[in-house]
């Protein structure tokens, strides 16, 4: 018995790195998804990692450190935040 491929569509999934935490501590959204004002989520929604290890969607985060009231300083343990290299 022969059988022959007559088409074939290739299905890819692709997920953030991301260990132990499923949503952006600011938005609460999946960092699967994409940030509230962003329509599409991958490389223009970025995530964000800080040395304190918490991760948001990056538009997020600059929204917050906008905010008169971040200080600067991270939403989730209020240190200073710093983005991690």
């Amino acid at each position: 018995m022969k059988v022959k491929v007559k088409g074939w569509h290739g299905v890819a999934v692709w997920r953030w790195d991301v260990p132990n935490e499923e949503v952006c501590g600011i938005c609460r959204v999946p960092f699967d998804g994409c940030c509230p004002t962003c329509k599409t989520p991958g490389d223009d929604c970025s995530l964000i990692w800080g040395e304190c290890t918490h991760v948001f969607h990056m538009h997020c985060l600059l929204r917050w450190l906008q905010t008169e009231g971040s200080r600067g300083q991270c939403p989730m343990d209020r240190r200073k935040w710093v983005t991690a290299k």
